[in-house]
């Protein structure tokens, strides 16, 4: 047997996890974000010393990565242009026609990620129904080939009025493009996001073809080092939207791994709550650079058809790019272990959502960084073991986190860097909460009545606090959490889903039409599935999007994976008025509905895995390896507390806080109140008494 190596790309660690049969090793090496390839090639180089292999040993790689966010959040995407419909050139800016804070009287809008001046018209027009109504205008696009020149493009988006009900314009402008310009990246919207609304439409494809070059490079140079060190195994790289895909279909639609790593958190979330039995799961997944949070019903992620990048206004709806790609929903805040702790102008503690990343670090780290962080915070109230961190790779000087905190929250607040500390970490810890708490209770939930699951390098140790402002009275923090969206590669479907517009009215039902459009979208996901997954058996889900005419939203309708018929309208009918009423308690009889989108996604199995993960049994009452220090955030107080090797943690033991669980990758934090059990696979359970 093989090994199964996913490798995880952070913005401050690069996390690996190598399985080989029932065993599992973890790494956690500093992201090298210059060249990310590097920081992936010293991961696999220390898993694999670890583990005794070599990459002939590997069977598989998987990987997620952050760079097309990143790209995206820094501007440091292609020199892009866009070729649209003549007269829509200003799509991108006008955006919608609502504003995202109506009374911020100096709102600004996200900047495009193409300028106006790299934005040029085309004459042709498609209708509604796909119908031509002025043909495209060769000559003219092939003229506008100097100007792109000129201005340095490397990218072109093409994005034309109603290219979802007809694509044949954009696929010839991408035909001349291809033949005048071999070099030039093309992205044409009628395959990255064929869907109905042209601002979202414009805007997924505009992105896509921004990261595009960037990502070819990157995959491209991963594939050149990966082949000069041995490794033989195929890479899949996880997307947005919680399944795997080949390098090639990455490369072709790089948007769709904008949300890789936090999608492999969220799968993580749900093999756990499957394991432990817990059927409403809120996860908590707190890295260096930001915290994302997630609501799962039944043991899988909520999904979603749109995510927000690059928000100017943290939480507020609107004030980023959307991008319509298939997504696992979740809400994502600037608050990790690397975010930077300042003051606002009235003085009030500030945390985030900038971040010290992996260089310079946060300034215990002792690389050069002088801004206090939340790491530094929990370094300074005596959270992390400081002999256990990363596995003992790294040395930390608490004296420079003090330092920090004092001279940028202390000085000026008249507060000891203990009390800065406990003013950074109540502050990410009342972010984190607030967004929690938006999350749910938009979807009609309360948090208190879900189990918190806990893993990233950093949420361990705030994970009790959080839960305790919540109201949730259990947290479960399971084994390896501190590489837990790594693990999750590991657990995910080789999958992929495409959503296509075909707007159609029930009373004008036309089953041939939508029979046609899933035979297509079929084919399109079989050969980005067989790509990766040649044998495996396949499940097939589809969707349709409906509303009531004159909405402007619309719901999820499943649908059963078949030929549809003529007699299947009023089944239709039903099945969308019963999800309406759920989510809105009531039908609205006689009301005329339409189905705006249709969707499919083939998903192949994957033979679970034998790496349980779990400790090994320990006494009941197991020895503590060293004491700590500890600081109670509420009262102030410090405490000397015991710290346990989580390794020597097993069936029975119960722990009583506060104390400290520590492990090779990230350290529980127990409160005063909290009593800690081995659950399903090694995860703690953590109890709240008080």
């Amino acid at each position: 047997m093989k090994a199964s190596i996913a490798v995880d790309i952070g913005g401050t660690f690069t996390d690996v996890v190598l399985e080989h049969g029932a065993r599992r090793v973890t790494v956690k090496t500093p992201t090298t974000p210059s060249a990310p390839a590097e920081g992936v090639m010293n991961g696999l180089a220390a898993v694999l010393a670890e583990a005794g292999l070599s990459p002939a040993d590997v069977g598989l790689l998987l990987h997620g990565t952050t760079l097309a966010t990143n790209a995206i959040l820094e501007r440091k995407g292609a020199v892009t242009a866009l070729l649209t419909t003549e007269g829509f050139r200003d799509v991108l800016e006008i955006g919608y026609e609502t504003r995202f804070d109506q009374y911020d009287l100096f709102l600004e809008k996200p900047a495009p990620l193409v300028p106006r001046a790299r934005r040029f018209p085309v004459r042709e027009r498609v209708d509604v129904t796909g119908a031509v109504r002025v043909p495209l205008d060769e000559a003219g696009v092939a003229a506008l080939v100097p100007a792109l020149d000129e201005a340095g493009v490397a990218s072109v988006a093409v994005a034309y009025l109603h290219a979802y009900a007809n694509p044949a314009h954009e696929e010839r402008t991408g035909e001349i493009l291809a033949r005048l310009r071999p070099d030039l990246s093309v992205s044409l919207s009628s395959e990255v996001s064929p869907e109905i609304r042209e601002f979202e439409r414009f805007t997924t494809a505009s992105a896509n073809a921004y990261v595009k070059p960037l990502m070819a490079r990157y995959l491209a140079d991963l594939e050149a080092r990966l082949a000069e060190g041995g490794y033989a195994a195929p890479v899949l790289l996880m997307t947005s939207g919680g399944g795997l895909c080949t390098l090639a279909t990455a490369a072709r639609l790089p948007v769709r791994l904008v949300e890789s790593g936090p999608a492999g958190g969220a799968i993580f979330a749900g093999t756990i709550a499957e394991a432990c039995g817990l059927h409403h799961t809120l996860s908590f997944d707190m890295g260096g650079t930001t915290a994302k949070i997630c609501l799962l019903e039944g043991f899988r992620p909520r999904m979603a058809r749109e995510f927000e990048v690059d928000r100017s206004a943290r939480a507020m709806k609107g004030s980023g790019l959307p991008l319509r790609i298939p997504v696992i929903e979740m809400v994502e805040i600037g608050a990790g272990g690397g975010s930077i702790a300042s003051l606002d102008p009235m003085g009030r503690i500030k945390v985030g959502p900038e971040s010290a990343g992996a260089e310079p670090g946060p300034a215990a780290y002792d690389r050069g960084g002088t801004a206090p962080t939340v790491s530094d915070a929990d370094v300074v109230l005596g959270r992390v073991p400081l002999a256990r961190f990363a596995g003992g790779t790294m040395r930390l000087r608490p004296d420079l986190a003090g330092a920090a905190l004092r001279e940028t929250i202390g000085i000026p607040l008249g507060l000891d860097a203990k009390d800065a500390a406990v003013g950074v970490s109540e502050m990410v810890d009342e972010a984190m909460a607030n967004a929690a708490r938006r999350h749910t209770v938009e979807q009609g939930l309360d948090p208190s009545t879900h189990t918190l699951v806990a893993f990233g390098g950093a949420a361990p140790l705030h994970a009790c606090r959080l839960a305790r402002k919540l109201g949730i009275r259990r947290v479960v923090i399971p084994a390896d959490a501190g590489v837990g969206s790594a693990v999750g590669f590991l657990r995910a479907p080789i999958a992929f889903e495409q959503v296509m517009s075909l707007r159609m009215r029930l009373v004008a039902f036309d089953p041939d039409r939508i029979n046609a459009l899933f035979a297509g979208l079929h084919r399109e996901a079989l050969e980005v599935v067989r790509a990766g997954a040649p044998d495996a058996p396949l499940t097939e889900r589809r969707q349709a999007f409906m509303r009531y005419v004159g909405q402007g939203h619309e719901i999820a309708v499943p649908l059963e994976p078949r030929p549809l018929a003529a007699d299947d309208v009023e089944a239709l009918r039903r099945a969308y008025e019963e999800a309406y009423a759920r989510q809105f308690r009531r039908a609205i009889p006689g009301a005329e509905i339409e189905v705006l989108s249709w969707g499919l996604s083939l998903e192949a199995a994957r033979a679970p895995s034998e790496a349980a993960g779990a400790p090994a049994a320990g006494a009941p009452e197991p020895t503590p390896a060293e004491t700590a220090n500890l600081v109670d955030p509420v009262t102030g107080t410090t405490a000397e507390v015991p710290v346990y090797d989580r390794e020597t943690l097993g069936p029975g033991v119960a722990i009583a806080g506060p104390a400290l669980v520590a492990e090779r990758q990230t350290t529980t934090n127990i409160p005063a109140g909290f009593v800690v059990t081995v659950g399903a696979g090694g995860a703690l359970i953590l109890e709240d008494r008080s």
